[in-house]
């Protein structure tokens, strides 16, 4: 296992590899110090965070093993298949699973997300345009959301 940190103006990440695949990447308060040279995974993933801030990537390209239940992983994919610069409501994306009558346990999967901008859980919204729930916080919501071309005129919840 091997992790790295990388300062945004959205806030501290943590980037977690795992036998050549990204297995998490989350906010944390602070960032460690590490004093191992990263491998080639580790600076490619940075690299890749790096180039997305700052608006010159769209699709991650790094290895990822998404780690959760069934039910958890089916919707993670879900989310990847969102494409940059748009946004999808929690209930269509239970549509898009097969049951919009599961809105509640897919806004609960999203919300354990564990690759967090890559698996880009906060694209999805509420369906009358609201921000609403990111464990990020919605105002890191919002600035993943401006930054990939979102107006600025969500309403929070």
């Amino acid at each position: 296992m091997e992790q790295a940190y990388y300062k945004s103006d959205v806030g501290n990440l943590c980037v977690v590899t795992e036998n050549h695949e990204v297995t998490r990447i989350f906010f944390v308060d602070e960032i460690q110090e590490n004093s191992a040279t990263p491998s080639p995974l580790m600076q490619k993933v940075i690299q890749q965070i790096n180039e997305f801030f700052q608006v010159k990537l769209r699709e991650f390209s790094f290895p990822i093993r998404l780690k959760g239940t069934d039910f958890q992983v089916k919707i993670w994919k879900l989310l990847s298949r969102i494409p940059y610069g748009t946004s999808l409501a929690y209930v269509k994306v239970a549509q898009a699973y097969g049951d919009a009558k599961m809105v509640r346990a897919v806004a609960a999967a999203i919300a354990k997300n564990p690759i967090l901008i890559a698996v880009p859980c906060h694209r999805v919204i509420g369906s009358d345009g609201s921000l609403v729930g990111y464990s990020g916080g919605i105002d890191v919501k919002r600035q993943l959301l401006e930054l990939e071309g979102f107006p600025k005129q969500f309403t929070v919840l």
